[in-house]
């Protein structure tokens, strides 16, 4: 019995985004290449063509796949926490702390960047802003956060967690920066806080 047409859509292009995130977190987006990630698949050119348009289509394919595990990742986090607070602290630490991780290091916090640009013009950065900016009126409601403008403040903290994790990812020695950047990142949260 023949699968329907859209189940061997939806396979075809989890194919390619599962042999595309194998090449690009292994040898990078640079050196991988597409011969390779389509013979991996089973599949042919014509398939990366025709569900992404090309290489670029497929990284960005990948880094959603990516952006999307790493929110339910940190959305775990954030609810194991003991109050709101800390789980607003432990899941933008996590998030910075990702960038250890050499997949995401790789695809995320350095090819990414230079092959799409500026992550705060991802598409998927609205979405961060948007569940920060929530998180903050909550905290703010709890009175656990100040006064504070809460689109500056979400724009903020999503502009140090992704430099500090794109200075992890660049650095000679991640670990060093990673525990540097974590103990800056949490002096910077703090003073945000309430003091009571």
């Amino acid at each position: 019995m023949r699968k329907p047409r859209e189940e061997m859509i939806a396979e075809t292009r989890a194919k390619l985004i599962a042999a595309g995130r194998q090449a690009f977190g292994t040898v990078g987006y640079a050196a991988a290449s597409m011969d390779d990630f389509t013979a991996g698949a089973g599949l042919t050119r014509g398939a990366l063509y025709h569900h992404f348009g090309d290489k670029k289509g497929l990284l960005q394919a990948v880094i959603q796949q990516i952006d999307a595990e790493m929110t339910l990742r940190l959305n775990r986090i954030s609810a194991a926490a003991p109050d709101r607070w800390q789980g607003f602290v432990a899941e933008c630490v996590a998030y910075i702390e990702m960038a250890l991780e050499p997949e995401i290091q790789r695809i995320m916090f350095r090819d990414g960047p230079a092959v799409l640009g500026d992550v705060s013009q991802w598409p998927t950065n609205n979405g961060c802003i948007a569940a920060l900016s929530r998180s903050i009126e909550q905290l703010k409601a709890d009175g656990v956060m100040g006064d504070i403008d809460t689109e500056a403040a979400a724009r903020l903290i999503n502009g140090a967690s992704s430099h500090a994790a794109l200075w992890i990812a660049k650095s000679d020695d991640p670990e060093e920066t990673s525990r540097r950047a974590v103990k800056g990142f949490r002096t910077l949260l703090e003073g945000l806080r309430v003091k009571g």
